[in-house]
């Protein structure tokens, strides 16, 4: 009986690792884009791109949180969404049109404050994993 409860934890545990995975994976598919196979609508297009790097990371900073345990420190959460950031921007750097830039790395740990917050401050389950 015991084992079987723990087997249940360890295949929890590794499948929100992997809805974890599967979001870098999904940023990462986004950052690969070059820049100018993006629209651009002058004001607007600033707003969108920055408000989805918030929103990116805030669920990023979220799923962290919650693979981790909400009751766990949720700073070690922030850090871990906020060094995928610096390391997103630096492979950007690699993507013809891109360029890193340290504005989009705080736009992306305020995302994951926000979702870390949410995350610790509510013990959220949206799926049964």
């Amino acid at each position: 009986m015991h084992s079987a409860r723990r087997r249940s934890q360890v295949a929890r545990s590794i499948g929100r690792w992997a809805l974890v995975v599967a979001w870098m994976g999904v940023v990462f598919y986004f950052s690969s884009r070059p820049d100018y196979s993006l629209p651009n609508y002058g004001a607007w297009d600033w707003i969108t791109k920055k408000g989805a790097h918030l929103a990116e990371y805030a669920i990023l900073g979220w799923l962290i949180q919650w693979a981790r345990g909400h009751k766990r420190a949720g700073w070690q959460s922030w850090l871990m969404a906020v060094a995928y950031a610096a390391t997103d921007e630096f492979h950007q750097s690699f993507v013809p049109g891109r360029k890193p830039a340290v504005a989009d790395v705080t736009i992306d740990a305020v995302g994951a404050a926000i979702g870390v917050a949410v995350a610790a401050w509510r013990a959220i389950k949206p799926f049964a994993i």
